[in-house]
């Protein structure tokens, strides 16, 4: 039974879904790092601020309670310096007077002094410890006014920092929480946009899933982002190739099955005439003529498994860098035996040497015999056979001419059909040659055309290929 996958989490290794969520939280996350840093540092700030700021306002009450009288300086301590600090975090307020002269006139001896004193009456802000506690302190420069000598006062006031980590904590937090909270207010939001995002993914998953196995119907381009299209169209692509090769094994079955229905009709009556035959010379009849139609038959599938080669998308055209002049010239080595047979004069003129083509050596070599041996059918005892190879430009010509009857201007495209043979048909054949010559034609990327044979009665076939590069690509016509 099949398990039914999750809408938000896909199964298997990999999840597009995780991995978009995983490229847009883990650089929040990284945000929220940061930003829980620097939020801290801010939090110090402020917490150091308003402590120091505490400190100075209880420096400035205590400073102004210093004063000279009877020629002693005093420093009365109002409750109100200290009370400011009160807070449930029980922090420690000490705190040091000293006289112009150094002498201590209240508070604890054994507070440190500021790194360096306050001047112009600007307060000194430090850190320090205090017996076993840490301590933030600041150090003020009180003037003092006397009739025998002045100066300044130094008045230090600090605080233990109990009060002061518990702000920067609860700052700290704060911050930390409300991004926390941004993160997953964004995560969510992202959730349902990948969820929404994906849907048309996910309804063309499910269509593929639950559409017929042999269908191949397009799938609406229409229906996803734009950024889906590109894959929509590749499997429209994919689908279309599909088809196309699926309908040339229907074809090639049924022209199969349709052009060897009779021979093996034929053959099976040839057999049974020559079962039935009592006398050798009537076997070895029958035995003969079933080794004719073996032969004829055994040409008609070789080329109808040529066409199927040559046929687009049919079997892979595997092209490399070839010479179409060797070819050529084997090709007509291996038809001399038939050209003698029939009594026809079969020449060879090449015009150039060598002819580099970016092709399929075998498909090119069909061309060549197809074109010729059918040049040899049509044409008369005691006719000739003309094949001239040439160059024109980018184009490689092939030129094969006989002394025939020729074809009828109204059939030369029809020629060109499977199984089409031109009424009445006094030449034995399979229809099939000039169907091959034209795929193979135009798997090259070439042309093929027929005319009337200049001089005489006779047909010109032109066939035109594109001459590689170096590199054994098709070299194209400059503009």
């Amino acid at each position: 039974m099949r398990k039914a996958s999750s809408p938000f989490f896909a199964s298997g290794s990999r999840s597009l879904r995780a991995e978009l969520l995983g490229w847009l939280l883990l650089p929040l996350a990284g945000i929220v790092v940061y930003n829980g840093w620097t939020a801290q540092r801010s939090a110090e700030t402020v917490a150091n601020l308003i402590t120091d700021r505490m400190l100075l306002a209880s420096a400035r009450v205590i400073a102004e309670q210093v004063r000279e009288t009877d020629g002693r300086v005093e420093a009365l301590i109002p409750p109100s310096a200290l009370e400011m600090f009160a807070s449930p975090d029980r922090d420690r307020v000490i705190y040091r007077v000293l006289s112009p002269t150094g002498q201590l006139i209240a508070g604890f001896p054994d507070i440190e002094m500021p790194p360096q004193p306050p001047r112009d009456l600007q307060p000194v802000f430090y850190n320090a410890r205090f017996r076993v506690d840490d301590i933030r302190g600041v150090a003020l420069a009180q003037p003092v006014i006397s009739e025998t000598a002045g100066g300044n006062a130094l008045v230090i006031v600090a605080a233990t920092l109990n009060g002061r980590d518990r702000l920067v904590r609860e700052l700290w937090l704060r911050s930390l929480r409300d991004q926390a909270i941004l993160v997953c207010i964004a995560a969510l939001l992202a959730l349902l946009g990948l969820r929404s995002g994906l849907a048309p993914l996910l309804r063309v998953r499910n269509a593929l899933q639950s559409r017929d196995p042999g269908s191949l119907q397009p799938l609406r381009r229409e229906d996803v982002q734009t950024e889906l299209q590109p894959l929509i169209d590749a499997l429209n692509q994919a689908f279309a190739r599909v088809q196309r090769y699926i309908d040339l094994q229907r074809r090639f079955v049924a022209d199969a099955s349709h052009q060897l229905r009779t021979p093996l009709a034929v053959l099976k009556t040839q057999a049974a005439t020559g079962l039935r035959e009592e006398t050798s010379a009537g076997k070895s009849d029958a035995l003969a003529a079933i080794d004719g139609g073996i032969d004829a038959m055994g040409r008609l599938v070789n080329q109808l498994l040529t066409l199927a080669r040559a046929e687009p998308g049919g079997a892979a055209l595997r092209k490399e860098r070839i010479d179409l002049a060797a070819i050529a010239r084997a090709a007509l080595e291996s038809l001399a035996g038939i050209a003698f047979d029939r009594g026809v004069d079969l020449s060879f003129e090449d015009k150039v040497g060598t002819l580099p083509l970016a092709g399929h050596s075998t498909l090119l070599r069909e061309l060549v015999v197809n074109l010729v041996e059918n040049a040899l059918r049509h044409g008369p005892s005691g006719g000739a056979v003309r094949v001239t190879l040439d160059r024109q430009g980018t184009q490689a010509l092939l030129i094969v001419e006989d002394e025939g009857p020729g074809i009828p201007e109204a059939e030369r495209e029809r020629v060109f059909e499977r199984f089409h043979r031109l009424a009445p048909a006094t030449v034995e054949g399979t229809g099939l040659g000039l169907a091959i010559v034209r795929e193979i034609v135009a798997a090259h990327g070439g042309t093929i055309s027929l005319s009337d044979r200049s001089g005489g009665p006779g047909l010109r076939v032109l066939v035109e290929l594109p001459v590689a590069d170096r590199d054994g690509t098709p070299r194209e016509e400059p503009h």
